[in-house]
């Protein structure tokens, strides 16, 4: 028999539901599929740039236009899903991205009959734009679910989740790249559907079985409702966001700074580090094995990364637990994770300036600098959903939109390093050590922004969030 709340009934010995687990894998599935249709332009970059006619040295351009849009858009997205729910926004954000990575396909095609080719160069960027316009909101919406359905205690782990799939799916990326394409035949523009595909596919699922809350979800016995929902604040309404009080918080400017370098220091693993490989070791990408174990090693950075989620959600949670510490529960692992990534670049610029033709020694300082800083990645989220509270969507939306002005600034400052140390169509060794002690030094500037981190300090005051609920509901689909 169902009570009146609509939660399964349960005796005394009976279990609780595990539900949340499921919704968890969801979000997994998601960011995978994210990071799969992102990740992607690092190795198809060569043919798209083709296909319009510009060399590779111009899709910094590209990536740039995704990087502003993603940027822009985090906070209406983050603010959508604290107001309507994740479940409409997400289910929003993926449809409209997955039209235009399908339409990216048709980049330097013509129209049958004619000579006119509606998506160039100039067109590319603006589709570039939609598509980071549509991606942008996806993490704050998961962050906002993960605060929804699980306690306390356990949301580090589940950011740990979350950005070990979605690293785990960058780091495969090469390699499905090259399996599908190089080796396996498929045309560049069908595996960009295929991969728009997938993510249509996911929002059936995802549609089907999610939704914003544990309480409106007819699988979650009582047990399980009230273990997620124990301290949390009601549910944020239509209305009524105290937007000035967010805005005027030190400790969100603090959390925007550190994941500011974040994104600026990380994305030439993602987006540089697979042509570079093929690049300045052609001698490993003469044959299809060669091939292959290139790609591994441009996506190894992220697939080592998936761990460093993993642990530093652990560890963060672990810490919390056994001393009670949440402020250095979230410091300490952020701070251990900046410094040593700052090493292992300095490591990677060694290896290039003393030892370039060493691939593996390249490889391993990058591969170990994408572990360090992934052990801040649930101690950020997690930080994010501490201070944001009901709020949460649009703490991480703001966090997540500085830190993609970071990523755009970083994309700038290493195109135009590299261009600059660029001699015919090979990069010299110097262009890649000048980048690397710059994300170094940044790293170093992280370290102390995490001390400027409270996650005790809620963006907006106990006694404020009364007045913000004064007259309003929660979001239900």
């Amino acid at each position: 028999m169902t009570p009146p709340n609509g939660h399964p009934a349960t005796t005394p010995s009976a279990a609780p539901t595990r539900v949340r687990y499921s919704i968890l894998a969801l979000l997994c599935l998601l960011a995978m599929i994210t990071y799969l249709d992102r990740a992607m332009y690092g190795s198809a970059k060569k043919d798209l740039m083709k296909s319009v006619g510009e060399t590779e040295t111009q899709f910094y351009l590209v990536l740039m236009a995704f990087q502003v849009a993603y940027a822009i858009f985090e906070i209406p997205t983050g603010w959508m899903g604290d107001t309507f729910g994740p479940r409409k926004t997400l289910l929003r954000i993926v449809l409209w991205w997955s039209v235009f990575v399908a339409l990216t396909a048709f980049a330097g095609m013509t129209i049958p009959g004619t000579e006119i080719v509606p998506i160039g160069f100039f067109v590319l960027i603006g589709m570039q734009f939609l598509f980071g316009m549509g991606e942008a909101g996806a993490f704050p919406n998961i962050s906002k679910s993960v605060y929804n359905w699980f306690p306390n205690n356990q949301r580090g782990f589940a950011q740990g989740a979350v950005w070990l799939s979605a690293r785990f799916m960058g780091g495969m990326t090469p390699t499905i790249w090259v399996l599908l394409v190089t080796i396996g035949g498929f045309e560049w523009r069908e595996a960009l559907w295929l991969f728009a595909g997938a993510a249509v596919t996911w929002c059936v699922v995802f549609w089907f079985w999610f939704r914003n809350r544990p309480e409106e979800h007819p699988a979650v016995g009582r047990e399980e409702a009230d273990l997620i929902n124990a301290g949390k604040a009601p549910p944020i309404g239509h209305g009524g966001v105290p937007w000035g009080t967010i805005f005027r918080s030190r400790n969100l400017w603090a959390l925007c700074g550190m994941y500011m370098v974040t994104n600026f220091s990380w994305y030439f693993l993602m987006y540089n580090l697979p042509g570079t490989l093929t690049a300045q070791y052609p001698d490993r990408s003469a044959t299809n094995d060669g091939k292959l174990l290139l790609a591994l090693l441009s996506g190894a950075p992220l697939l080592v990364g998936m761990f460093g989620c993993l642990l530093g959600g652990a560890l963060t949670d672990w810490y919390i637990r056994k001393t009670g510490d949440r402020k250095w529960g979230r410091r300490l692992f952020g701070m251990l994770g900046y410094g040593l990534a700052a090493l292992f670049y300095l490591g990677a610029a060694g290896a290039k300036l003393y030892a370039p033709d060493n691939l593996w020694l390249f490889a391993g300082c990058l591969i170990l600098m994408g572990f360090s800083n992934d052990l801040i990645m649930a101690p950020s989220w997690a930080t994010a959903q501490d201070v944001g509270r009901k709020y949460a969507a649009i703490v991480s939306g703001t966090m997540n939109m500085v830190g993609n002005l970071g990523a755009t600034l970083g994309l700038l400052t290493t195109g135009r390093i590299l261009r600059a140390h660029t001699i015919g169509q090979e990069i010299q060794p110097t262009g890649f050590v000048i980048c690397f002690v710059i994300y170094a030094l940044v790293y170093g500037i992280g370290v102390l922004i995490w001390l400027l981190i409270d996650p005790t300090k809620p963006v907006v005051p106990d006694e404020l969030l009364a007045e913000s609920d004064h007259g309003t509901t929660g979001a239900n689909d």
